[in-house]
């Protein structure tokens, strides 16, 4: 059914916000997960949503769970161990596959792995459609312009807090144990791994947040998604201090709801700039909850697609795909862009 759509991980904290976009917006999720009994008290919540528990290890569960639906969201991680399964039954299936990985290798992993089978297909895949590596993309892209190349994009994450969940501590471990706990850049066009320790500079963020201390190449998937479509050699992203804390301590709390949509009381500031030559460029975007709102940008990925406003096939990042200055109009008022 055109307006039916699997979310695989839907018990999740992102999962969640994901189920309930999808029907705030007027789609029917499918519920699938791991966790048959989790998935069975969600669809209570929703009068009854289809439940189809499935594993990433068992290729005929997943077949099942997406038999019929017009697309599936993957918002189980660690991606590295649910991408590349979920992506294969989408294809199978041949449904649009968007998922919201924020872990660099296993969306790497996607473009390396999945590009000439999607394409063949002629199936879209969007992978990291989120808060980080989605957003960014978006931003560059929209801030680019007319422009064909430029010299260096600067993404830089100003967070009043960051509390975890437990998700992102999983993938953030599996993501440091795949690089041997290097840190990673994308300088000279390419991906590099790199021991340099960390260093602290100022960002002076747009209101609401002002000049803040930030992490140089606190490296996030933007550093894949932006150079898999734009001619820039550098890419580097930065993180702010406070949240950077927050993810590094074990004994952050996971968020807290404080209002009717469950949105925690974090507040964001993504600050671009591209630089070609002497010119400069600048974008951002401001609101509540990271993980909140990755929900309204999967769904409205979703969304063109099944509707046909896209720019190409295979697997593409939110930038390539789609028309980035409408895309992001499209998420006013949950997102301020200025």
């Amino acid at each position: 059914m055109q307006n039916t759509v699997v979310v695989y991980g839907a018990t999740g904290h992102t999962g969640r916000f994901i189920v309930a976009e999808l029907v705030q917006r007027g789609f029917v999720p499918i519920l699938s997960g791991r966790d048959a009994g989790r998935l069975e008290v969600l669809a209570k919540e929703y009068d009854g949503l289809a439940v189809r528990p499935a594993t990433a290890d068992d290729p005929e569960s997943l077949d099942r769970a997406l038999d019929g639906a017009a697309a599936v969201i993957n918002a189980a991680g660690p991606f590295a161990v649910t991408a590349g399964p979920v992506v294969e039954a989408a294809l199978r299936a041949g449904i649009p596959y968007v998922d919201v990985a924020a872990e660099i290798e296993a969306n790497t992993d996607m473009f390396a792995d999945y590009s000439e089978a999607a394409k063949a297909a002629g199936v879209p895949v969007v992978p990291a459609m989120a808060f980080y590596g989605g957003l960014g993309d978006l931003l560059v892209s929209a801030a680019m312009g007319d422009w064909t190349s430029a010299d260096e994009a600067h993404i830089a994450y100003g967070l009043t807090s960051w509390h975890p969940t437990p998700g992102t501590r999983n993938a953030g471990a599996v993501s440091h144990d795949r690089r041997g706990g290097r840190r990673l850049r994308f300088s000279d066009g390419r991906l590099q791994h790199h021991d340099d320790e960390a260093v602290q500079e100022a960002w002076n963020f747009p209101e609401p947040l002002g000049l803040r201390q930030v992490i140089a190449e606190f490296t996030m998937a933007d550093v894949v998604t932006v150079p898999s479509h734009l001619a820039i050699p550098l890419v580097r992203t930065y993180m702010s201090v406070e949240a950077a804390k927050d993810l590094f301590n074990e004994d952050t709390p996971e968020p807290v709801a404080i209002d009717t949509e469950g949105r925690s009381d974090q507040t964001f500031v993504v600050d671009v700039r591209v630089r070609a030559g002497n010119a400069e460029r600048r974008l951002t975007a401001h609101g509540q909850d990271i993980y909140a709102i990755t929900a309204p940008l999967a769904v409205e990925a979703v969304d063109r697609i099944l509707t046909g406003r896209t720019r190409t096939t295979g697997v593409a990042s939110a930038g390539a795909i789609f028309d980035a200055e409408d895309f992001l109009r499209a998420l006013a008022p949950t997102l301020t862009v200025n």
